[in-house]
Order: C-alpha cells, then structure tokens, then sequence
C-alpha cells in the first residue's frame, strides 16, 4: 500500500508541475503577443507620420484658423522668405569676393 501513496503523491506532484509550466507558458505567450501588438501599432502609426509633419490632417473641417490668422501667418511666411533672401544673397557676396 505505500507503494500507492508514493504514486498518487508523484502523480499529483507531476501534475501541479505540469499546470505551473503551463501557467507560464501561457503567460509568456500573452505577453509576447501584447508586445507584437504594440509594435505593429507602432508601426502603422508610423505609416501616417509623415502625412501629418506637413500638416494636411493638422485640422479637421471644422477646426480651420480664422481667415486673419491665415492672412498673419501668410504675411510672416512672406517676411521669413524675404530674410532669407537677403542671407543668401549676402552669402553669395561673400563667395565672389574670395
């Protein structure tokens, strides 16, 4: 007869082993998937940054600026443009004179 409790203890050993394995296992996989989640999401996020740097979804319909801000921000384009202009050209006075 103790030839039978050795066995149940070594089945039931066998089996809590095999369950904390599995458990692990299972684990590793739920977090292993979590992560490739994450990285394709990253991924097609990554897809539409360049579409959003230059700033053609920067504003959805109904949130467009008001025409004055456009009109100010055109005006500073405009100025920005014009100084670097006068660098360019001051750079190249340079350059010939050497």
């Amino acid at each position: 007869m103790a030839r039978q409790q050795d066995s149940g203890s070594g089945t039931l050993a066998t089996l809590v082993s095999g369950a904390v394995l599995g458990a692990a296992g299972f684990g590793w996989w739920l977090l292993s998937e979590a992560d490739r989640r994450r990285r394709l999401r990253n991924q097609r996020s990554m897809l539409y940054a360049p579409r959003m740097q230059d700033g053609s979804e920067a504003f959805s319909v109904g949130d467009r600026p008001e025409p004055d801000t456009d009109s100010h921000l055109e005006a500073r384009v405009e100025q920005l443009n014009s100084a670097i202009a006068d660098v360019r050209r001051q750079l190249e006075d340079l350059g010939s004179r050497q």
